[in-house]
């Protein structure tokens, strides 16, 4: 069960969230963290932690604070994902968009100023699928798991299935 919160109080809220959900359900809980703050809670209450808009340098710092978080709690360290926008040719206007979109959101864009970085430049954007095997290589090591999001120019079959067997 995936949460997170970008509301006021998000730290509190998660934290008595996750405590609530244990209370009730046998369930495994991913946190969703983007902020150091964030990283270290989900170190110390969570089973997984999702990382969203960001680069395999980041996730590595982010992880760390994981790591933390898990040390300080006495708990096993949390199982990390990192969910990746990946695009294939003439999808990059496309992806230019959802960035957008998300950077006008205030806890994204805190997010992207904190790591100094554009939204697009978290993605993998390749004009060959050898870029995308390439650019995939990068997250070797930085988390336990890469969730793909596929951006394709059209969402057509053909599309979605270039660019999962250039991802395979």
């Amino acid at each position: 069960l995936g949460v997170g919160s970008p509301n006021p109080e998000a730290l509190k809220r998660v934290r008595d969230g996750v405590a609530a959900l244990r209370a009730q359900l046998p369930t495994r809980i991913i946190v969703a963290a983007l902020g150091p703050k964030m990283c270290r809670l989900a170190g110390e209450v969570a089973d997984g932690v999702l990382f969203n808009w960001l680069t395999p340098e980041y996730a590595r710092r982010s992880a760390d604070l994981v790591r933390a978080g898990a040390a300080a709690a006495k708990r096993p360290m949390p199982r990390l994902y990192a969910y990746v926008r990946v695009a294939l040719g003439p999808a990059a206007e496309r992806l230019a968009d959802e960035g957008g979109r998300y950077d006008a959101i205030p806890a994204y864009h805190a997010h992207f100023v904190r790591m100094g970085v554009k939204p697009v430049d978290t993605a993998i954007a390749a004009t060959a699928p050898d870029g995308i095997k390439a650019a995939l290589r990068a997250w070797d090591g930085a988390v336990d798991e890469v969730v793909l999001r596929a951006i394709t120019a059209k969402d057509t079959v053909e599309d979605h299935l270039a660019l999962v067997r250039a991802a395979a």
